[in-house]
């Protein structure tokens, strides 16, 4: 197991080079899906509806990822309905533990010469993760788990297609949910998590998110001035959304009440960005609340040894931390 390593060297490169901050969350230390490189990840054609089509067919490793671990649920019975989703989706982090860290996924059919426009494919891996997707594909498998029957790649994809895009419907690179607090509150609004942050005692953060089109020049499909507008009012759109964010010096006070598989995303001070980090609570065996992640410093899925609040108090610019429970919709 890795040592938690200092967040300052990710900030810094989130500062200066914002051109990798893409996906759901505009993600400073983790700025996976900005550059070309899905050598191991399937990009799913998109029908006219957005779901997916029969060109599903996922690299040998991953799909027999997928089988194994829905396996494995199922026989530790982490994929009944009593228990929490949570709980099923650390397991599944657990299993993915030493899993390379690969950035720029979702971005690679944009340098590919695909348009922001048409409708986005849905690129899915088990083989290589960013700190989003690993959230998202953990939530994802465990989903898959609890459903009657085989495991399909394609059920799969679909569980991912309804956490990553505005009300779970994929089109162009638009509605995919750049902003991370806004995953949250989407999934919210539709039954697949619920924010914490109120019954934290989370602080309301109602600074404009303007990161992306302050930063049009990092962000290729930005170049079309469609999407450009576009982006533009959904950052307008989220102004009376404020985020709740656990800030730094309370987060030791309400940890016993983090479930080890809640969702954390990790709050900054950066002028218009939301978040710079996503990861999971994760309690180890003697109930210590620690962070299991895809961390770009280390470059594979680890638990962290820093407890939570070390982590978050060793993040600079760091302001707290914002905290959802998965759901089982």
């Amino acid at each position: 197991m890795r040592p938690s390593l200092s967040r300052r060297d990710l900030l810094r490169d989130a500062a200066a080079g914002a051109a990798a901050l893409i996906l759901p969350g505009v993600l400073a230390a983790c700025p996976s899906r900005g550059t070309a490189g899905a050598r191991d990840e399937t990009q799913v054609g998109a029908s006219r509806t957005g779901g997916l089509t029969e060109r599903a067919t996922p690299p040998p490793g991953d799909l027999e990822r997928l089988i194994a671990w829905t396996a494995a649920l199922r026989s530790a019975a982490l994929s009944v309905a009593d228990v929490p989703l949570g709980r099923g989706a650390i397991r599944v982090g657990e299993l993915a533990a030493g899993t390379p860290y690969e950035p720029g996924t979702l971005e690679a059919y944009l340098r590919a010469g695909g348009s922001p426009s048409g409708d986005e494919p849905l690129t899915l891996s088990l083989t290589r993760f960013d700190c989003v997707t690993l959230v998202e594909s953990c939530l994802a498998v465990a989903r898959v788990a609890r459903d009657d029957g085989a495991p399909t790649w394609e059920r799969f994809g679909r569980a991912i297609e309804r956490m990553r895009y505005r009300g779970g419907e994929r089109g162009g690179y638009t509605s995919r949910l750049h902003y991370f607090s806004e995953w949250i509150a989407d999934g919210e609004r539709r039954g697949l998590v619920r924010d914490l942050g109120a019954e934290l005692g989370g602080e309301g953060d109602r600074r404009p998110l303007r990161f992306m089109t302050e930063h049009r020049a990092s962000y290729p499909a930005l170049a079309n001035d469609g999407a450009f507008r576009e982006i533009g009012a959904i950052e307008r759109g989220l102004d009376d959304r404020p985020r709740r964010v656990v800030a730094v010096g309370r987060i030791g006070e309400v940890a016993d009440r983090i479930e080890t598989g809640d969702v954390l995303a990790f709050a900054t001070a950066i002028p218009g960005l939301d978040v710079t980090h996503t990861a999971f609570a994760y309690r180890d065996e003697a109930n210590v609340l620690r962070v299991l992640h895809a961390p770009l410093s280390g470059g594979v899925v680890e638990i962290t040894r820093r407890t939570l609040p070390e982590y978050v108090a060793a993040i600079r610019r760091g302001t707290g931390i914002l905290v959802a429970r998965p759901l089982g919709g």
